[in-house]
């Protein structure tokens, strides 16, 4: 069995679309999806649709929770600076474009999907079993990533799994520990990388396209045997220019997203690094 997992579309219609017919072209039985279909880009609807029609498991993100639900967005602007205001009207446009149905698919979405291949329990999840909106990166602490393989009252079963597959983080990476495998997809339609120095960074056409993950192995084994799993990281070019012609909700800083393969707020990212111990001028 291969099975494509995807993340973070980010209503990213273009790179959708050639994410797609790239994973038809692999071979895929099955395509599934860990959430934040939407936000960013300005195809909302257009990426729910596909997404609706293409994958067999599609989870739910932290931006397909916060868009579709019903929250005290008042409350919320008090706490607010001025700036932040701004940036969150922005936001509240798309919550308000989205139609009843699209909200009802969205808050349906399950937490978490997990089965068995080649022996090996795999649990999906957007971010990490207890929360949607926890970024764990892969400079982090062992025991934050260890974790990450542990239940919660969120995951179908109380197991303890041998492979992880998330997405939330927007850059594709995989790490060995405990005799356990930690995956992370990318991002479809919203590529980072984090790391980054003028002088040291190679072109950027590669973190420019859609990136994504596809799982191999006797699907439903549980016994460990002579089947083997395999994990292939993809990239996939799409037409950027095109997908930039539409005015997006966040349109200055998905523009610069996009373009540039970076988050919008470094300092963020800064802190996030500090939080580690690690320096990150020294990049």
């Amino acid at each position: 069995m291969r099975i494509a997992i995807i993340s973070d579309i980010h209503g990213n219609l273009e790179a959708l679309k050639s994410t797609i017919k790239d994973i038809k072209s692999k071979n895929v039985d099955k395509i599934y999806c860990l959430g934040d279909i939407i936000s960013k880009g300005n195809h909302t609807h257009e990426c729910i649709e596909i997404i609706k029609k293409e994958c067999e498991i599609v989870l739910r993100g932290n931006c397909d929770r916060h868009f579709s639900g019903e929250i005290d967005r008042e409350k919320i602007k008090e706490r607010l600076k001025e700036k932040a205001k701004i940036e969150f009207d922005r936001w509240d446009n798309l919550s308000k474009i989205l139609t009843e149905e699209e909200k009802q698919y969205l808050n349906n979405l399950p937490y978490s999907h997990e089965f068995y291949l080649s022996g090996s329990l795999i649990r999906l999840f957007h971010a990490s079993p207890e929360k949607d909106n926890i970024a764990v990166i892969n400079q982090d602490f062992m025991e934050d990533k260890y974790k990450m393989f542990l239940p919660s009252e969120k995951t179908i079963s109380q197991e303890v799994a041998d492979v992880i597959v998330y997405g939330h983080i927007h850059h594709q990476y995989m790490d060995k520990l405990y005799n356990k495998t930690l995956v992370n997809t990318g991002s479809v339609g919203n590529s980072f990388c984090l790391i980054r120095n003028e002088k040291k960074d190679s072109s950027i056409k590669e973190i420019r396209q859609a990136h994504y993950v596809i799982l191999e192995g006797k699907y439903g084994e549980k016994e460990y045997s002579n089947s083997s799993i395999g994990i292939e990281f993809n990239k996939v070019p799409y037409n950027v220019e095109k997908e930039l012609e539409d005015d997006a909700f966040e349109k200055d800083l998905f523009r610069y997203e996009v373009l540039n393969g970076t988050y919008r707020n470094m300092t963020k990212i800064k802190e996030n690094f500090e939080r580690l111990g690690i320096n990150f001028d020294e990049f």
